[in-house]
């Protein structure tokens, strides 16, 4: 526990990065470039709070092999620590998951191990721990009670400090997204216990539960269909989702997200991932509520992850081809936006 404490005192703060918009007049987009983590996303700080929550409980010990069900940034997070406590690891992944995707988890020390049916992951990861008297993280149902989010580390609070030091007050809106749920749980926990009146907006792709859920307040939503979108949109409600402390949330388009992810990296060189293209997506809609309402301030939206993971997907011309995504008509209005601070699209749903 000690040396995981020390990695997070040690660890430097994620910038804050401006998006140059030329309006509306009043309000400012700020990027929380969560990219930056030593594993490249958000994730990061969720997954040492799992082994910290799990050693405080005991679950862990000296050679206590560990295991999850997960095959990306979380897996990717949890393989760094596993091998900075000098534990074994192993993502139990779909078995259609790609090369690239496991090498990741793979540099960072782990083992993936292939299962199919997918939905099977969660089972075959619960039993390969009992079998071994290892330690299932399981972090979908138990992440939201393992999050730091009240600490001086959280995210809610970084991103509090960040404007702070710019001489700014507290941010008008907080664009999130949504996969686990507990991102947008620990920011606006935080928001709520600091008082401050920053409303937070979350952006769900396609196929997600969490707007019908959210829209019909049913927690128990459920859609059954994955997610095209890395990183957020789950078929289900899940666990560490709290719709108490969220505002608003906003539906996707699946090609707006990766028209959007696109148009980040044109206008500031910030290579992110689909999630983030969903959030930049969400953060123009709230920029156009805004300026309609007569509102001033400042939104930050969270950058989740990088792009370099999905050079041969998302940002690859044949690979969006084939998925039938025409990009233009999303382009167009995020240029028209960046450009002259007129919207003008309707939220889905």
């Amino acid at each position: 526990m000690d040396l995981l404490l020390a990695d997070r005192a040690a660890e430097p703060p994620t910038p804050l990065r401006v998006f140059p918009l030329a309006g509306p007049p009043g309000a400012a987009l700020y990027l929380k470039d969560e990219s930056r983590r030593p594993t490249g996303s958000l994730k990061h700080g969720p997954a040492r709070d799992l082994f910290l929550d799990a050693l405080r409980c005991g679950e862990i010990g000296p050679g206590t092999p560990l295991f999850e069900a997960a095959s990306g940034n979380m897996a990717v997070a949890q393989a760094h620590f596993a091998r900075l406590l000098g534990l074994s690891y192993t993502a139990v992944v779909p078995g259609k998951t790609g090369p690239d995707k496991r090498r990741r988890i793979e540099e960072q020390g782990g083992r993936c191990h292939p299962f199919d049916p997918p939905l099977a992951v969660y089972q075959k990861a619960r039993f390969l721990a009992e079998a071994s008297s290892g330690h299932y993280f399981d972090h979908l149902q138990r992440v939201g009670d393992a999050v730091d989010w009240s600490g001086p580390d959280s995210l809610g609070a970084g991103i509090l400090s960040d404007l702070e030091k710019r001489g700014e007050p507290a941010p008008a809106w907080i664009v999130a997204g949504v996969g686990s749920g507990v991102t947008s749980a620990a920011i606006g926990r935080y928001l709520r216990m600091r008082g401050a009146g920053t409303r937070i907006a979350v952006v769900d792709p396609e196929n997600s539960a969490y707007f019908p859920g959210w829209a019909a307040d049913f927690p128990g939503y459920t859609t059954g269909m994955p997610s095209r979108i890395e990183g957020i949109g789950r078929p289900c409600v899940e666990p560490a989702f709290d719709a108490s402390v969220v505002d608003l949330v906003i539906p996707v388009p699946d090609v707006a997200s990766v028209a959007a992810m696109r148009h980040l990296r044109a206008i500031t060189g910030l290579m992110a991932g689909p999630s983030s293209g969903s959030c930049l997506w969400g953060a123009f809609h709230v920029l156009d509520r805004m300026r309609r309402e007569g509102e001033r301030g400042a939104v930050v939206m969270v950058v989740g992850d990088g792009g370099e993971t999905y050079r041969d997907t998302y940002y690859d011309d044949a690979w969006i081809e084939a998925k039938g995504w025409q990009l233009h008509g999303p382009l167009s209005d995020l240029e028209r936006f960046t450009a002259t601070g007129t919207w003008g699209v309707t939220p889905a749903g």
